[in-house]
């Protein structure tokens, strides 16, 4: 049995929105108690490196003031009160974006609140403080030299990464020091660390959710997103986030067709991912769900496609030539490297990078059509020790981008893609990872909904 960072004497109250609500009607527990303890988490060993900069004073006084709301009978929207945490790269009003970087450090403070950030105070959330994250978002690892990496809470024995970049937010759920964690994801930087972490991640189909307000890494790319602990719970952010709430189609099993890709996706997994996904696919096909292994050599092109860089690099140089320029020094070296790449693109090549991308989403959107979903592991890995990446620059590559590629497909193809915990009790986590193309959300969660139960992780033998 794997050794893990939570005792049975320090319980987590913060679970599922369905849980805690009943709880909250049961009178089992209130708001204010919840933004306590996830305080106490977050002041914790297992937070250590998580938050950048905690708000939970201010968010005890809004779930007060919500408790005092319910008790006399008002309406209130389900994360009324509950606490969220925010990933550095949203503006929130009065505080510095860092995109958690030293080069950042003399930033003036944000005027407004970034657009979903202020779409969830709206409705009442209790914004807990701001999370660290891989600088500039630019890596799927989730180590930071700068503020520290935080630990992954799925192994107390070894420190292992979190994954990235949006390594904070997936720890402050999965520690339970939020019910909700807004992130993004550019190439997989909400279903990566929701997949090592052990919790749950929806990428929505990028145009649907705003970036006002959100520090860029590729302007093409870019999602802004949440993880939580459950599907539903994504979806419950995604509704206040988005500019439209997806009305999930879901369903029963026996009808849905899932493909498995041949090519790619399934290269390389380690021994427990390999186990997890082959265990899952059993159920699923147990529970009359229709699995076929298909061809989509797409997939084989996308290394050349991407080889210079892809958009990410051209477009984070764009934006961070003139900091370069005066704040070098203060870059991870790493992030630098990658970033830097961006400045030997041409226009040309830039612009036929776009031309190729719109002819490979048309044949990749035909060849998806007739599936619900596509179906793979989210990452090929579980979560590695982090000292072994910190000190070797090539296994650090390495790692970055077998962690990356399952997840990336999706982001090129503009589509919408979820990761589901599917690793047995005694296993390191695993994601299951559920995508389809454009503007097809509905269609896939949908289908995520009518099979997370089947996938959810429990004892080996279950």
């Amino acid at each position: 049995m794997l050794p893990h960072a939570e005792s049975p004497e320090s319980p987590q109250p913060i679970q599922s929105l369905e849980s805690l609500h009943t709880a909250l009607r049961a009178g089992v527990v209130d708001r204010a108690g919840l933004i306590a303890h996830g305080a106490a988490r977050a002041q914790s060993e297992a937070g250590r490196a998580v938050y950048l900069h905690q708000t939970f004073a201010a968010a005890s006084q809004v779930a007060r003031a919500a408790d005092a709301a319910a008790a006399a009978g008002k309406p209130l929207h389900p994360l009324a009160g509950l606490p969220v945490s925010i990933k550095d790269l949203y503006d929130v009003a009065g505080e510095v974006t860092r995109a958690a970087s030293a080069a950042r450090h003399d930033a003036a403070p944000a005027a407004a609140d970034a657009t979903v950030v202020a779409r969830l105070r709206a409705v009442g959330a209790a914004l807990v403080g701001r999370t660290n994250m891989t600088e500039f978002a630019f890596s799927g690892v989730g180590i930071n030299p700068h503020f520290g990496t935080p630990v992954n809470p799925c192994d107390a024995a070894v420190a292992r990464i979190p994954g990235g970049s949006s390594s904070g937010a997936a720890v402050s759920v999965a520690i339970g020091s939020a019910v909700a964690a807004l992130g993004s994801d550019t190439g997989g930087s909400i279903r990566i660390p929701a997949a090592l972490c052990g919790i749950t991640g929806y990428k929505p189909t990028a145009r649907r959710v705003p970036l006002t307000g959100a520090y860029p890494l590729s302007y093409t790319l870019d999602t802004a997103c949440a993880m939580a602990r459950t599907l539903a719970d994504c979806i419950a952010v995604d509704s206040v986030i988005a500019d439209d709430a997806v009305i999930p189609a879901v369903t029963a099993p026996a009808a849905l067709r899932l493909a498995i890709p041949r090519q790619l996706v399934l290269d390389d997994l380690d021994e427990t991912v390999s186990r997890a996904f082959d265990r899952a696919i059993g159920r699923l096909s147990a529970a009359g769900v229709r699995i076929e292994h298909v061809d989509m050599p797409e997939l084989n092109e996308l290394a050349a496609l991407n080889a210079a860089g892809g958009f990410s690099a051209p477009e984070a140089f764009a934006h961070h030539r003139a900091l370069i320029a005066t704040h070098r020094d203060r870059y991870d070296p790493r992030v630098l490297m990658r970033i830097e790449r961006g400045a030997q693109m041409s226009a040309a090549d830039y612009i036929a990078l776009h031309r190729a991308r719109l002819d490979w989403i048309a044949r990749m959107t035909a060849r998806l059509a007739p599936f619900d979903a596509v179906v793979c592991p989210t990452v090929p890995m579980v979560a590695p020790p982090i000292a072994p990446l910190v000190a070797d620059d090539a296994l650090f590559v390495r790692t970055n981008g077998l962690l990356l590629r399952n997840t990336s497909v999706f982001n090129f193809l503009d589509g919408c893609s979820v990761s589901l915990p599917c690793q047995a009790s005694d296993e390191l986590p695993v994601g299951l990872m559920l995508s389809h193309g454009p503007m097809r959300d509905a269609q896939l969660l949908g289908t995520a909904l009518a099979l997370e139960s089947i996938v959810q992780p429990s004892p080996r033998g279950g």
